[in-house]
């Protein structure tokens, strides 16, 4: 039997095969491979909109300050000898920081407790002599004076001894060293050698609006808000995560600046691993007032288009639709919605990239797991 090589012959034969078969069945219009009408509904996480009380929130920008700082500075006049401490570390009060050269305090201490030494030496000597009248009242007051006069010089040599080894204020973190051993310090003037910084507690510094101070006070007033019973706040950081600690408002300035029209507050949170560090910008989220019988709705779910904000939600017929609405306020990281939902409605808070207006979906309740959902079967046309 010969092996057919020539290729035209082979084509023809597997066209011909083809063709032998393609009088059967043949797949309907819009069929899988036709792409799209055996797709499932694309899933999506929604919520039911219900009514409910809610503590209204704020969040506010602030700025970490120190709970108190300290500046080292040189007490005598010196050369540097040595830093006692590593910098970025913590310290404690008193602990010493810097060693400054004190041979010569130490030397005029020697010499003012010699000098001490002699007049109380002259002043035991006079005290017979003042019964006899060998020495006169005034001499023998002279030398008395000059005992005080030695005590009182002796103190300060002694102090300055003490100084030559600068302390630490109080306890805190401290920052880099601003002189170098072989610097002269205190000629002149206090050379400022470093910073402490207490941290744990820290304050935020943030300012409120006097306005939106004014109109809350106002809505309390009236009865349409309730003043919120909780003073703890929250504290967000840069990247958006909420610190773990509470804090608590410290200090509220009464008084409207002029230049601003803001409210200057102050709060107060512990800091035990020091991840809050001065300089550091934050945001703060205090309770404001407590609002009853109100719709709130994540924030990711609400969306702000030209005419408006506006959630999507899954209408009766399964497909997303947006649905206009105005909020009032914030409790948490939830809108408040004043206008445009009456309650029920399947809000739309995840998958909003695949809910296009008009599209049909699958909504999923939020935090369930959805049940695989089958392909929808295409029937295929029959001779």
């Amino acid at each position: 039997m010969k092996t057919l090589s020539n290729p035209l012959l082979i084509t023809f034969c597997l066209t011909a095969c083809l063709l032998g078969c393609g009088g059967k069945d043949k797949p309907a219009a819009g069929g899988a491979l036709g792409g799209g009408a055996g797709m499932p509904a694309p899933e999506v996480d929604v919520i039911a909109a219900g009514r409910g009380n809610a503590t209204l929130t704020q969040n506010l920008p602030g700025r970490v300050q120190a709970y108190r700082t300290a500046q080292v500075r040189a007490r005598v006049e010196g050369v540097v000898e040595k830093r006692l401490f590593a910098e970025g570390s913590e310290v404690k009060a008193g602990a010493p920081l810097f060693r400054i050269d004190s041979r010569t305090y130490q030397a005029t201490a020697e010499s003012a407790r010699a000098d001490l030494a002699m007049a109380k030496q002259t002043v035991e000597r006079y005290k017979p002599l003042l019964e006899i009248k060998a020495v006169s009242q005034q001499e023998f007051d002279l030398a008395m004076l000059k005992v005080k006069q030695s005590e009182a010089a002796l103190a300060r040599a002694e102090e300055d001894v003490r100084n030559a080894n600068v302390p630490a204020a109080i306890s805190g973190h401290i920052g880099r060293a601003l002189v170098t051993e072989g610097a002269l310090v205190g000629k002149g003037d206090a050379t400022l050698m470093a910073t402490i910084d207490q941290i744990d507690p820290i304050y935020v510094n943030f300012t409120q609006s006097g306005t939106d101070l004014l109109r809350l006070r106002q809505a309390v007033k009236s009865g349409k808000l309730k003043r919120a019973d909780s003073v703890k706040v929250e504290l967000l950081l840069e990247d958006g995560s909420v610190y773990p600690h509470a804090g608590k408002i410290f200090f509220t300035d009464l008084a409207v600046d002029p230049s601003t029209g803001a409210v200057s507050l102050r709060a107060e949170f512990s800091n035990p691993n020091r991840e809050l560090l001065p300089g550091m910008f934050v945001s703060i989220r205090f309770p404001e007032a407590l609002a009853e019988n109100v719709i709130r709705v994540p924030q990711r779910a609400v969306q702000a288009g030209a005419q408006g904000q506006f959630v999507m939600i899954v209408d009766k017929d399964s497909k997303a639709a947006p649905l206009p609405i105005k909020t009032s306020g914030m409790t948490g990281t939830d809108f408040i919605v004043a206008e445009g939902l009456k309650g029920g409605e399947q809000i739309i808070v995840n998958g909003l990239q695949k809910a296009r207006p008009g599209t049909v979906v699958r909504p999923v309740p939020l935090g369930e797991t959805a049940s695989p959902a089958p392909l929808s079967a295409t029937p295929a046309n029959k001779k």
